[in-house]
């Protein structure tokens, strides 16, 4: 008879139960609700030049990759430099109770959502505003520029008092800051080496909020840490670049193979030789027909009744892409050269296309093609892109594996294939190379379709990336990644290797709470770093 009490005795129980769980949920959320809703207030608060701004924030939560969306607390619109160190040394004042992050962003272009931060603060770095861009001309000539400027800025600025940087990106609108924390690569780097090769000075906002002016002599660990240190160490606020006589035009020059090896033979011939062109870059064409007629828009063919007759059959072709700059005064002698390089090579001969354009037409070509993808609608798709950087003594093997293999019908997108220099990048950088003398950048530059399921969506080009990744490490090629991404901490040992350690050192004199650059997924705050 005493089997009702009971049940009632732990109906009740349990009644009270799930009142104290619900009481105890909602106290928890109302402390964290209390704590984020504070966190504005505590922004704020700060005396700035520029502002926040905790509404239209939505924009800083999209990028080039356009894959990963992560919405900030905050995005700071900064006037001064100030700005930028005010904010950081206030979150580095709350401590590691604080889940308060910092991401720069610049002009959006990373891939993987670098640049994002999840309910944290985002960091506008084209609303920074300082000293006006200064060219200092002499012996010596270079450009003092803001972290949040354009390269094309720099470009038509530079180019009134007949410079310009050494070095290049392949696309000019991208901001200093952004390139300078990756390594900055085009055609001209077997020459000058990346643009983070050729930087004289930087100013730095470290982790701990603090203004840094730094050198290869002052405070040297720190300037060396942030080039090609993915934005773990400090966000470039200022930087002083290189400069060089710049030329009045560019001869354009494409060629073709059909053998990989001669390609890559030629390739290495030319950036070793001296007097050789100023821009060297390669690429592969997997089944396009009709290709010498589309080049006929920009370049002219050595031989017109030879190039209408060339057909590709359907084979994966690879592209020489040349440039040799051009002086008013120095016309006869570029021709020669051009000339005698080319007698060199073992191109087809029937490829053979010369064009000459003016030198910011040069450095400013893919800006047309983004005209036009825009006007199509083109331009913001998914772009999972994948940067390789390979020994020189495994890219015949890699070519086999993956044009043999993996891509044999079709690209979504260019393949770029180039040699590079070791000895013209400096080892106390982060940027994580291979070993050899030389190596290659391989880059598949894809575009999805969105909803594609076919063979031009997402969905299949992210599982032809993972199949060239996994025959890479399954061949054991030594390659290392450019642009890297990963998600966990191994993987990012795995990347940097013998470099880890240094990297992690780095990381606690310079950003000891892991405030920086969240997106990059190598550091957690209030997480151990080693």
């Amino acid at each position: 008879m005493r089997y009702p009490a009971i049940n009632s005795f732990r109906e009740n129980n349990m009644f009270f139960i799930r009142i104290f769980m619900i009481l105890l949920l909602s106290c928890l959320t109302v402390k964290i609700n209390l704590c984020f809703s504070s966190i504005p207030y505590s922004l704020k608060s700060l005396t700035l030049d520029g502002h926040f701004n905790f509404d239209e924030v939505h924009h800083a939560a999209r990028d080039f990759g356009n894959r990963y969306h992560f919405l900030p607390l905050a995005v700071l619109h900064p006037k001064s430099v100030s700005d930028i160190g005010t904010t950081i040394k206030h979150i580095w004042d709350m401590g590691c109770h604080s889940e308060l992050t910092v991401a720069a962003r610049g002009h959006g272009h990373s891939l993987q959502g670098q640049a994002q931060v999840h309910r944290g603060v985002v960091i506008n770095m084209e609303s920074l505003q300082g000293p006006k861009m200064q060219v200092y001309i002499g012996n010596f000539p270079y450009v003092d520029v803001s972290g949040g400027e354009l390269w094309i800025n720099i470009l038509h600025e530079s180019l009134k008092y007949g410079l310009a940087p050494k070095s290049w990106t392949d696309y000019l609108h991208l901001t200093v800051g952004g390139t300078l924390s990756n390594a900055g690569i085009s055609g001209q780097a077997f020459r000058h080496g990346p643009q983070i090769s050729n930087v004289h000075q930087l100013e730095v906002v470290t982790g701990k909020g603090e203004i840094v002016n730094c050198t290869e002599k002052q405070n040297s660990d720190l300037f060396h840490s942030v080039l090609g240190g993915l934005g773990q160490f400090g966000i470039i606020t200022r930087a002083r670049i290189s400069l060089e006589p710049a030329p009045d035009m560019v001869k354009w020059i494409r060629v073709l193979y059909s053998d990989f090896n001669t390609f890559a033979r030629d390739q290495e011939r030319l950036i070793s030789a001296e007097n050789t062109f100023d821009y060297i870059e390669g690429f592969a064409i997997v089944n396009r027909t009709g290709l010498l007629n589309n080049w006929r828009s920009s370049f002219n063919p050595q031989d017109p009744v030879q190039a209408s007759q060339f057909e590709s059959g359907g084979k994966t072709l690879f592209c020489l892409e040349l440039a040799k700059h051009i002086r008013s005064d120095e016309t006869d002698l570029v021709n020669q050269e051009v000339e005698n390089s080319l007698s060199l090579l073992n191109y087809i001969p029937s490829t053979l296309f010369i064009s000459e354009v003016s030198y910011v037409q040069f450095l400013d070509r893919v800006h047309v093609s983004e005209i036009k993808l825009r006007s199509k609608g083109l331009w913001e798709v998914p772009h999972p892109w994948l940067n390789l950087l390979i020994p020189k003594s495994k890219i015949h093997d890699f070519a086999e594996g993956v044009f043999g293999n993996i891509i044999t019908e079709t690209s979504n997108g260019p393949i770029l294939i180039y040699p590079l220099n070791k000895s013209k990048w400096d080892n106390r950088t982060s940027v994580v190379i291979p070993g050899e003398d030389i190596f290659y950048l391989v880059a598949f530059l894809s575009s999805a379709v969105p909803s594609s399921k076919g063979k031009d969506g997402l969905e299949h080009i992210l599982t032809q990336n993972k199949r060239i990744l996994d025959y890479c490490e399954t061949a054991n090629l030594g390659v290392k990644q450019y642009l890297p991404h990963y998600t966990t901490q191994e993987e990012w040992k795995t990347h940097f290797g013998p470099q880890w350690e240094v990297f992690v050192q780095r990381k606690s004199t310079y950003d000891p709470l892991a405030i920086l650059a969240p997106g990059q997924r190598i550091f957690q705050k209030a997480i151990p770093f080693s």
